[in-house]
């Protein structure tokens, strides 16, 4: 079960992107748990160390969910750079932004509704808003004793004044329900609201533009892991020609002579075989490489494929050409 779960996640970088939200999720959850709240019981200071509390870490966890979203890169090149021979289109943009921004939701919003069922927080931080005086029957004795004060010293139960108390109990069981129906709210609202979304969104969107900005955004996604990994094998095959060039004129050198390995010397004998197959597409200095790059950025080539039909090259003037080729074929 658990290597079908990684299969699934390892499939594609959006079931990596949902992967990592659910392990926020959880490191949220977790972190929460371990975590040590200890209300400083003074007027001034409860409310603002609980919504604190409340507030900031989610702040974190939705920075750090738009960090680790692999879409937020893709999305912000493709909305920054030059439009050149391939024209924009926002639908695209706005899909991307909002699939980011789902993802990146969902580790703060799970932290909110633990803390809300939790309730701690939320005594620490109400807790001198509630009237004494539904609970006058057990109320301790306050003589010297501010009530403002008095009421900010509930969530502290190792306090000696409510050491014991039922005037305690009474006043943090009263706001854990109000907390608490806050949280299962807030969850019921979110569940309708998903519920909703599913519903009635296709109701009202074009199925075809839909699927056409799915299918682009993807493609724009894969382009760019296609693009690094080929830059990859580019250096990997740059930097093996420089090396062994480099060696080669070593041992040329009267002064140092340096033996070559066995495996060296096959690479070499190979590379003089393959010398005019392997030119690297032309790059042969560092300037061209970065002229080359820049190029890519500043102008990205238009979206077509180039089909081998018979003895010779025809150019498709779309995807869509290619699409309907192989539709008729299959009809066929």
């Amino acid at each position: 079960m658990f290597k079908v779960i990684l299969q699934y996640f390892q499939s594609n970088s959006e079931s990596i992107s949902n992967g990592i939200c659910i392990v926020l999720a959880l490191v949220s959850v977790k972190l929460y748990t371990s975590f040590d709240f200890n209300c400083p019981c003074i007027p001034q200071y409860n409310k603002l160390y609980a919504l604190g509390v409340m507030f900031v870490p989610p702040l974190i966890f939705f920075f750090l969910g738009i960090l680790v979203n692999r879409h937020t890169g893709v999305m912000m090149e493709e909305c920054l750079r030059p439009i050149g021979k391939r024209s924009k289109n926002p639908a695209i943009v706005k899909y991307m932004f909002t699939a980011m921004m789902q993802r990146a939701l969902l580790a703060p919003m799970v932290w909110i509704l633990v803390t809300l069922l939790d309730g701690k927080i939320f005594i620490c931080a109400f807790s001198m808003s509630v009237d004494p005086k539904h609970f006058s029957g057990s109320m301790p004795n306050t003589t010297g004793l501010d009530l403002l004060k008095l009421m900010a010293k509930v969530p502290c139960k190792e306090d000696m004044i409510f050491r014991n108390s039922t005037f305690r109990k009474a006043v943090s069981r009263y706001v854990r329900c109000y907390s608490q129906a806050i949280g299962w709210s807030i969850l019921l609202l979110l569940i309708l609201l998903g519920a909703l979304g599913r519903l009635i969104k296709p109701c009202f969107d074009d199925h075809a533009t839909n699927l056409q900005t799915r299918y682009w955004s993807n493609y724009l996604d894969i382009e760019q892991k296609l693009f690094d990994e080929t830059c990859v094998l580019h250096c990997r095959d740059f930097a093996r020609k420089c090396v062994v060039q480099f060696f080669e004129g070593m041992r040329e050198d009267t002064v140092l002579r340096l033996p070559l390995s066995p495996e060296v010397r096959y690479n070499r004998e190979e590379d003089m075989v393959d010398q005019e197959e392997e030119r690297l597409h032309g790059i042969t200095k560092q300037e061209q490489m970065d002229q080359l790059l820049e190029t890519w950025f500043k102008c990205k080539p238009e979206i077509r494929i180039i089909l081998y039909l018979g003895n010779g090259w025809s150019r498709c003037l779309g995807l869509g050409l290619g699409i309907g080729l192989g539709l008729g074929v299959l009809e066929k």
